[in-house]
């Protein structure tokens, strides 16, 4: 005598395997991805505003012949590129 297999037990055994999967793994979140979004967002900003508060308070106690505003808000954009960077990568490690 032959065992037959018990079709709706596999398909209930296949079911709760797939279930565990997407809940031990789920996809990428669209508010995780706003979130991000926003981070990188601060990251430019901040060093930028940063940077051009400091550039205007140093225009008035040492001026200069270039212009600290301008050169500190460049300085702080480019200091917010290399912090969402850095984010971005970490960001990607993660999933």
């Amino acid at each position: 005598m032959t065992i037959k297999p018990d079709k709706p037990a596999d398909d209930i055994v296949q079911h709760a395997r797939r279930k565990k999967a997407a809940r031990d793994h789920p996809g990428p979140s669209p508010l995780r991805g706003i979130g991000t979004f926003g981070m990188i967002g601060w990251s430019i900003a901040v060093p930028t505003v940063g940077g051009a508060f400091l550039g205007l308070w140093l225009d008035r106690v040492a001026p200069q012949r270039f212009s600290w505003t301008i050169a500190l808000i460049l300085g702080g954009v480019v200091l917010g590129a290399f912090i969402a960077g850095m984010w971005v990568g970490k960001e990607g490690r993660d999933e």
